[in-house]
């Protein structure tokens, strides 16, 4: 907000506009504009900010990267302690477990792991872009430094179709079966590949 303020009052002194002419196009005070270019509104909206770059003559943009994690709901927790209780005890288990790079936000919703493995767990609720999903875990299994990927879906009507609909690039990904993989980890062993699981 600070350099968005001042890059505002630059280009209102460079265009020879007054504070006044600018609160009044813009619909705010004169001492409203003033804290804004000092950085002393910490309340002023977007559509505000973007009001007084028009009327100076800039464009304000806006984007949304991927960051933390989002909120999860209960829902997911749930399933993700289902997961768990199939799991046997000598096995770690940890939940949000950020990637080990310096830098990278991103972090995996739990993680397992045994005696020289580590499996990252994915809970995907409502799953619909198997192409994008794909594309997203094979890249955080390579950063996120793990011998696969467990990916955990609800028994939904959704999951379902999705399952279907995207049957071979799946199986491709996560060839070990879903029964193979959950008797390995209840007895403490090792998978032996990514798979795809509903507890």
């Amino acid at each position: 907000m600070s350099t968005i303020g001042g890059e505002i009052r630059l280009a209102r002194q460079r265009a020879g506009l007054s504070l006044e002419a600018v609160a009044r196009a813009a619909g705010v005070s004169g001492v409203e504009v003033s804290r804004i270019e000092r950085a002393r509104a910490e309340w002023v909206s977007l559509l505000t900010l973007a009001r007084l770059c028009t009327i100076v003559g800039l464009d304000l943009t806006a984007r949304a990267y991927p960051g933390a994690n989002p909120l999860r709901d209960a829902r997911h927790n749930r399933l993700l302690m289902l997961l768990h209780g199939h799991i046997n005890p000598a096995l770690g288990w940890a939940l949000e477990v950020p990637l080990p790079n310096p830098g990278d936000q991103r972090a995996w919703d739990a993680m397992i792991r045994g005696d020289g493995w580590r499996y990252g767990v994915e809970c995907e609720m409502n799953p619909i872009d198997g192409q994008a999903a794909l594309r997203r875990l094979t890249l955080k299994q390579k950063d996120g430094l793990v011998d696969g990927v467990t990916l955990l879906l609800p028994d939904t009507r959704q999951a379902r179709l999705f399952r279907r609909e995207f049957v071979e690039q799946l199986a491709a990904q996560f060839p070990v079966r879903s029964i193979d993989a959950l008797r390995a980890l209840a007895a403490g062993k090792n998978p032996g590949g990514s798979a795809i699981i509903t507890p």
